[in-house]
């Protein structure tokens, strides 16, 4: 389809310490023993979106990423890894690298999303629409919204923050209104020029903007040249091209000048909130139709751009793996409801060694060349390749990565454990992060703990 596609996939994100380090970036972080950036690529290597430069933030991180990409994707895609510096957010990144953006549309795709909805259905959308700028929606996770962090009590309030009010014209194609980050916790504020626009406008707070875009190369080129201090697509370049596309559009259907500034306060307290205003007649054309059928208009109308939406169906996978509760979250999801994300290979790794009266429940994963003694129990956990596993262990509700030992006798219960960990024997942990390379002595004992090297 002629589509360039980016892939934002990050480097060392702080809210993944002590998870990410210089030697596992962010992309590279195993999901059932696979890195998260797979899930990505493979989608759109099955939507024939093959011509790819994949943004990574550091030079360091890039080779890492850059050398994996090289050995898994060979012959299949047409890759181009770009270092950009870190902390830039998702337009500065797309400002660092746009010189290479030739094509006429641009599909930009968050490199940590995990989901089944195919980029080219996004792809189609924006086409079919001629669109400026097409965004995927998808339904707000059981665990919390794509941002959240974790699941604990305490951050119950920042996750309400974390919420979309979107506003879709009544076909629900088109996006008219969204408000993101601390716009949220105020009321919305919809303009009545805009309601008298569009006719009819829903508000819908059930939503999550997926962070997958495709862009008319053109007009984000403009945007990121014009605005130059914007540094996030979602909110910053996203809620600008819906704002402006509203004022021209708005124009078309020749709102008196004094309602301009006026706004209808809505509130934004309820979830799911459903707010229908039938401010003009039902039968007048949406202005983009309008438009289309009088491209002769003035030069405010010839600016016209469109802002689409494709909403993914309600039973779709869509998660982004930017915290540590994501991080546990899809590895459970993807080795239980959602294991058709996995790759055809078994559950169990090639030639695993199990002790006797060792027991490896359902929604589990072995990596190759792991070894277990007797008398294990492994539920609703992931064990990397090439780890060392004593006898009397019992795992349950976490995440153990590569040539990890773990001693006779510990309990690890909701962790992650990176790779080269060595637990003593009689170690207990219970909702713990253990960083690469660290050692916990025999008979110790954490709860909801970071366990990590300090760096020199």
């Amino acid at each position: 389809m002629d589509f360039q596609v980016v892939v934002l996939a990050g480097g060392n994100s702080k809210n993944l310490t002590p998870l990410v380090s210089k030697e596992l970036p962010k992309p590279l972080l195993p999901v059932a023993n696979c890195p998260v950036l797979n899930y990505v690529l493979h989608q759109l290597e099955q939507s024939n979106l093959k011509d790819l430069i994949v943004v990574v933030e550091g030079e360091d991180a890039a080779l890492l990423v850059g050398a994996w990409i090289s050995g898994t994707f060979i012959d299949r895609l047409h890759v181009e890894i770009a270092a950009v510096p870190e902390d830039i957010g998702t337009a500065g990144a797309l400002r660092a690298i746009s010189h290479h953006l030739t094509a006429k549309d641009i599909l930009v795709v968050s490199g940590d999303l995990v989901s089944d909805v195919p980029p080219g259905a996004l792809a189609a959308t924006h086409r079919r629409h001629d669109a400026a700028v097409t965004t995927m929606l998808c339904s707000i996770p059981v665990s919390g919204p794509l941002e959240s962090g974790s699941s604990g009590g305490k951050d119950k309030a920042k996750k309400l923050g974390r919420y979309n009010i979107i506003g879709l014209d009544p076909s629900k194609q088109f996006l008219l209104h969204i408000a993101t980050g601390a716009e949220i916790e105020k009321d919305a504020r919809i303009s009545k020029r805009i309601l008298h626009a569009v006719g009819q406008m829903e508000m819908r707070s059930d939503l999550m903007d997926a962070h997958m875009y495709a862009f008319k190369r053109s007009v984000l080129q403009e945007v990121l040249d014009v605005k130059d201090t914007f540094q996030s697509l979602k909110e910053d370049v996203l809620p600008y091209l819906v704002r402006s596309q509203l004022k021209s559009e708005a124009l078309l259907n020749r709102t008196p000048q004094g309602e301009e500034n006026s706004n209808e306060k809505v509130s934004s307290q309820n979830n799911q909130a459903f707010i229908s205003r039938i401010l003009a007649n039902a039968s007048t054309p949406s202005f983009h139709g309008i438009y289309s059928e009088n491209p002769a208009g003035s030069s405010s109308t010839r600016k016209t751009h469109k802002c689409c939406v494709y909403i993914a169906s309600s039973s779709s996978y869509c998660v982004r793996l930017n915290s540590i509760q994501a991080f546990m979250d899809i590895n459970r999801d993807v080795t239980g409801d959602a294991d058709h994300l996995l790759s055809p290979n078994n559950i169990i790794g090639p030639s695993p060694k199990l002790g006797t009266k060792t027991t490896v429940g359902p929604n589990c994963r072995l990596g190759e060349g792991s070894e277990m003694g007797d008398k294990c129990q492994v539920k609703r956990s992931i064990i990397g390749r090439h780890c060392r596993i004593g006898s009397h262990v019992k795992v349950v509700n976490s995440v153990v990565m590569n040539h990890v030992t773990i001693g006779d006798g510990c309990i690890i219960q909701g962790s992650v454990i990176c790779s080269n960990v060595q637990l003593q024997e009689r170690v207990e942990l219970k909702d713990c992060q253990v960083g690469a390379g660290f050692v916990v002595t025999a008979g110790s004992e954490y709860k909801a703990e970071s366990l990590a090297k300090k760096e020199k």
